[in-house]
C-alpha cells in the first residue's frame, strides 16, 4: 500500500491535463485559504513523499499534495523546458482553480521549490516554504551572482542524467544492487547517512512513478563545443532548471512579498555549494575528466545563491526565516519532521500547537523587514 492511513487520492480534470492530488480524508473543503497548505514535490519523487507531513498537521488545516506532470498519477504530458518550470506552475494554478482555491500557503521541495517560486511570480500566495530548493538561478552553470558560464549552459540539463539510473527507473528497479538504482540513490542522495524508515519501499515506489517518456525525465540534450561536451535541450524535466530558461530571482521585486521559510540540511548532497550532482564540482574532484578549471567551470554555489537572493528579498521589505538543520540531508520533512512541522506552522501563522517540541533555536535565523 502506498497510501497511508487517512490519505486519499483523486484525479482533478483541468483544461491543461488530468492532475492527481492527495488529501486527508477528514479535511473540510470549505476551509479558507489562510488555513490551506499545498505541497509540491521535487524531481524523481511524487506527492507520496508528503504523506507523513500531511498526517501530522492539525486537523483544522486543509492539506493537499499535487503530482506534477510526468510524476505520480498525473498525466504524462511533455514538458516544454523553454518555459522554465512554468508548465509545472501553470498546472498547479489550473488544479487550484478547479478546487476553487484562489490562494494558499505553498510548500515546495527541491525542484518543487523552483515551481512554487515561479508560481509566486505569477499568482498571489500567502506564504512560501522552500525545502532544499533549487537555486533561484537554476541548477548548474552559473557564478555566485547568477551570471551564466556559457551561452549554451554547457554541462547542465538532461545530459547530466546517469543513463543507467534512467534505465532502472524505466525498468521499475526496486533493488539496491548498484549505486545507480533508485533505492541506492534515495539512500545516498535524498537523505543523510544514518536515516532509516519503515516507509522506504513507498519512497522508492514514488521515485519509480517518474515517467521516462520523451518530454518527461530527463529530457533531451544538445551537443556543445564547451566542456563537458553537451548542453541543455528544449524539452524534458532537467532542462527546465537550466539558467537560460529558469531564473526566479525577480522574487525580490515583488510588490507584495509573502513570508518565506527556507529549510535546508547541512548534509544535503544534491543542493549545496559543493553538490555531487553539479558536473563542475565533479570535474573539480577529478571524477569527470578534462575539467577546464575554476575560472571557466566553477562549481555552483547553490546555497549561497539562495541566501543572497533571500537577503535581497528581506532588504526589500520581505520576511525570511531560515532553518538550517545540522546533519540533515535533502529531505528535512522526512529526516527532521518535528522541526520542519513546527517551522511550517509558524510561517503560516498557525496558533494552537502547544505540544509541539521546542524548535532548535540555535539553527533558526529570523530575518524580517524590522
Amino acid at each position: 500500500m502506498t497510501l497511508f492511513d487517512g490519505i486519499t487520492a483523486r484525479v482533478i480534470e483541468t483544461p491543461r491535463l488530468n492532475v492527481n492530488i492527495l488529501e486527508r480524508a477528514g479535511d473540510d473543503p470549505t476551509i479558507p485559504p489562510e488555513r490551506t497548505i499545498v505541497f509540491i514535490h521535487g524531481n524523481v519523487t511524487s506527492s507520496l513523499f508528503w504523506q507523513e507531513t500531511m498526517q501530522d498537521l492539525p486537523h483544522d488545516l486543509r492539506a493537499i499534495a499535487i503530482d506534477l506532470r510526468g510524476f505520480g498519477d498525473t498525466e504524462n504530458a511533455p514538458v516544454d523546458a523553454t518555459r522554465g518550470v512554468r508548465d509545472f506552475s501553470d498546472d498547479v494554478a489550473a488544479t487550484l482553480g478547479e478546487l476553487s482555491i484562489p490562494t494558499a500557503h505553498l510548500v515546495g521541495w527541491s525542484m518543487g521549490g523552483g515551481v512554487v517560486m515561479q508560481y509566486a511570480l505569477d499568482h498571489a500566495v500567502l506564504s512560501l516554504t522552500l525545502q532544499s530548493p533549487v537555486s533561484p538561478y537554476g541548477f548548474g552553470g552559473t557564478r555566485r551572482d547568477g551570471s551564466r558560464l556559457t551561452s549554451d549552459d554547457a554541462g547542465t540539463g538532461a545530459g547530466g542524467a546517469n543513463p543507467d539510473f534512467v534505465r532502472r527507473l524505466a525498468d521499475r528497479d526496486t533493488t539496491a544492487d548498484a549505486p545507480t538504482s533508485p533505492r541506492s540513490v534515495f539512500r545516498s542522495g535524498y537523505v543523510a547517512e544514518g536515516y532509516t524508515t519503515k516507509h522506504e519501499d513507498v519512497w522508492v515506489q514514488s521515485m519509480l512513478s517518474t515517467s521516462t517518456a520523451t518530454g518527461n525525465y530527463p529530457g533531451e540534450a544538445a551537443a556543445s563545443e564547451n566542456w563537458p561536451g553537451f548542453a541543455a535541450g528544449t524539452i524534458g524535466v532537467l532542462n527546465t532548471m537550466v539558467p537560460q530558461y529558469f531564473n526566479v530571482s525577480a522574487l525580490v521585486d515583488l510588490a507584495d512579498k509573502p513570508p518565506i521559510l527556507w529549510v535546508h540540511g547541512t548534509a544535503d548532497a544534491i543542493v549545496s555549494d559543493a553538490s555531487f550532482y553539479d558536473l563542475n564540482h565533479l570535474g573539480q574532484l577529478g571524477i569527470i575528466p578534462g575539467w577546464p578549471g575554476a575560472d571557466v567551470a566553477p562549481a555552483q554555489e547553490m546555497v549561497s545563491q539562495t541566501r543572497d537572493v533571500l537577503e535581497a528579498y528581506r532588504s526589500g521589505g520581505g520576511e525570511v526565516t531560515e532553518l538550517s538543520l545540522e546533519g540533515v540531508g535533502h529531505s528535512a520533512h522526512l529526516e527532521a519532521p518535528a522541526e520542519f512541522r513546527r517551522a511550517l506552522l509558524e510561517i503560516i501563522g498557525y496558533v494552537g500547537h502547544p505540544h509541539d517540541p521546542a524548535p532548535p533555536t540555535e539553527t533558526i535565523i529570523l530575518r524580517s523587514a524590522d
